[in-house]
């Protein structure tokens, strides 16, 4: 099940990694991040994607015939990892890393917390209930 969005947040967080945090600008899923001056613990991580679409004046600087690779693998400073995760309190969360760097001197990506999403429990007791709704 894809879950429904609660609330749109997309605002900067700082992830925290109990071990290995990956490369660089392939980033495995933090154990946790640091949101408005209070930090959470993932507990689970149920998703994870990627997206290297070109945004922005990034979208326009590429040969058609490089286009389709790098759509697959990326390119440098293009690109997000996604993560759905579960944090201690329940709560469902996307967050993600862009690779995009800010300018020259700061060439490292952010990690930002997309949006909170339905708990997969309500998710599947608001599915249940629809269910049973359809056959009364």
């Amino acid at each position: 099940m894809e879950g429904k969005a609660l609330s749109f947040i997309s605002e900067r967080v700082e992830p925290f990694f109990d071990e290995e945090k990956g490369f660089e600008k392939r980033p495995l899923c933090p154990s946790g991040f640091e949101w408005r001056g209070h930090a959470y613990r993932i507990e689970e991580c149920s998703r994870e994607w990627r997206d290297y679409a070109r945004r922005g004046k990034m979208g326009h600087n590429m040969r058609a015939s490089h286009l389709e690779s790098a759509e697959k693998r990326g390119s440098r400073g293009v690109g997000r990892y996604y993560f759905r995760v579960r944090i201690d309190d329940g709560r469902v969360f996307d967050l993600y890393y862009d690779r995009a760097p800010r300018d020259t001197q700061d060439r490292k990506g952010r990690w930002h917390l997309l949006r909170e999403m339905e708990r997969e429990d309500e998710a599947s007791t608001a599915e249940s209930g629809t269910r049973g709704e359809q056959q009364t």
